[in-house]
């Protein structure tokens, strides 16, 4: 059982403050809002990504395209407006467009981190990917105000600091995009005795 739960220990999650993260001065804010959780921060650095790589990283999901034209078309029908295409593919052209301007505009700071249920916990703790309907307490909720209506208006993509794995899966695959592996680093930290250590062997002299 041990073994197990120090496997489950290990999922890992990308995490990307975007240039308006960084802009805003929130580099320091956001990585303590995970590590208060307990996750473990494995890598980070700091770089302007060019348009090419912006766009690896959007399609490392094959489905993407056509996932995000679709859940777009949805979206605007939901509010009784009708999307500028009905075509998923057309649509997702013009946000990777936007999307390639906005995340190579200016440094960015990627990050990995560690723990049980990262992915999970990162998506909970990050907020929904528009700010206007984030909940309180998230860090799009809490510290953005910006909303599809909004980018639409002004025909650019979304702000909303921060980029999070979706799924251990997805996660895998970007991890492998975004960092080489001796950049990932391995080691404990005290306060994982808490967390994972089953009979809190240690605590006492």
């Amino acid at each position: 059982m041990a073994e197990m739960k120090n496997e489950f220990a290990k999922e890992k999650s990308l995490v990307v403050i975007k240039p308006d993260g960084i802009q805003r001065g929130l580099i320091g804010e956001i990585i303590k809002r995970y590590e208060n959780t307990g996750l473990k921060l494995v890598a980070l650095k700091m770089f302007i990504p060019a348009p090419d790589f912006v766009e690896k990283h959007y399609l490392v999901d094959p489905e993407w395209p056509i996932k995000t034209g679709t859940k777009t078309i949805k979206s605007y029908k939901d509010k009784g407006e009708n999307p500028p295409s009905e075509d998923p593919l057309e649509i997702t052209r013009k946000v990777l467009d936007n999307l390639k301007k906005y995340i190579s505009s200016g440094p960015v700071v990627a990050m990995v981190w560690q723990g049980a249920h990262a992915v999970g916990l990162i998506r909970k703790i990050t907020g929904s990917t528009e700010p206007l309907t984030s909940d309180v307490g998230t860090i799009r909720g809490d510290y953005t105000i910006d909303s599809y209506s909004l980018a639409d208006i002004d025909g650019r993509a979304i702000r909303n600091l921060i980029h999070a794995s979706g799924t251990p899966e997805e996660a895998e695959k970007e991890i492998a995009l975004w960092f080489h592996p001796e950049e990932i680093n391995e080691y404990r930290l005290i306060n994982e005795a808490m967390l994972y250590d089953v009979n809190l062997d240690g605590i006492l002299e």
